[in-house]
């Protein structure tokens, strides 16, 4: 293979750290052979490298016989401080929201070009969530990920706005609308969404600041916005408030 003869010295370790990195939002799960093409290994190397990998638990098979990342390797991305410490200090705060609201409630950094949900606690409502906590999203078709995108660095908005996938009929896919939508929430403090990321869902955030940097964002998502927007956002400001000052110092990047 091309990418192969490219790298002919590559170590163990890094071809090992090639097939994990096969895995994106958008390969969640991969055959063999799909594994090999985008770690650019032959197949057979990967096949002796998964094989160890799943038995340490890194990745699993499931009953079709494609590959999804195991639960250890999970396990152990808990551990890092981005998680742990953010988690630990949110973790009253989730559970108050969740207490008010009934509602799914989301604390998550943006990770690159996506959004990454640290921790999710699910509402009793009825409504179409495709989070989960390690997920990775679109930053421009998320609340959460709205907020952190407004408040990103420009050259990752300018990454963002060159490529909008539409995901559901109502995502916004325009540079220009997205755009306005941004300063709007910077300008107001919270961003929403409609129907953006699954039909039937809204979703409200806010960010959270540590030393006057947007690190993190907290949101709620629901069946709908038109009655609750005001009081659902109050209380997402007053928990990021309280998360902001129980933070140590920046946590995401």
């Amino acid at each position: 293979m091309a990418g192969n003869a490219a790298t002919p010295g590559r170590s163990v370790t890094s071809r090992a750290l090639a097939v994990l990195g096969a895995f994106d939002g958008r390969h969640r799960q991969l055959t063999l052979t799909d594994l090999a093409t985008r770690a650019g290994l032959p197949v057979a190397t990967a096949h002796r490298l998964v094989g160890e990998l799943v038995a340490w638990g890194a990745l699993s098979r499931t009953d079709s016989g494609e590959y999804v990342v195991g639960r250890r390797l999970w396990d152990i991305g808990l551990l890092a401080p981005v998680h742990t410490g953010l988690r630990q200090i949110a973790s009253p705060y989730l559970h108050d929201l969740y207490g008010a609201t009934l509602a799914t409630v989301h604390l998550a950094v943006r990770d690159g070009r996506q959004v990454l949900y640290v921790d999710r606690l699910s509402g009793h409502a009825s409504v179409p969530v495709v989070s989960s906590i390690g997920a990775r999203l679109p930053l421009h078709a998320t609340g959460v990920g709205k907020v952190l995108l407004a408040h990103a660095p420009d050259d990752v908005r300018a990454e963002v706005l060159a490529c909008l996938p539409r995901i559901t009929p109502y995502t916004v896919s325009r540079p220009a609308q997205l755009r306005r939508q941004l300063d709007k929430v910077r300008e107001d403090d919270y961003a929403t969404t409609v129907d953006e990321m699954s039909l039937g869902a809204s979703s409200v955030a806010v960010p959270i600041r540590s030393g006057g940097d947007v690190v993190a964002a907290l949101g709620i998502v629901a069946p709908s916005l038109k009655r609750d927007r005001p009081g659902l956002v109050s209380a997402l400001q007053v928990a990021a408030r309280g998360i902001g000052r129980s933070l140590p110092g920046p946590v995401g990047g």
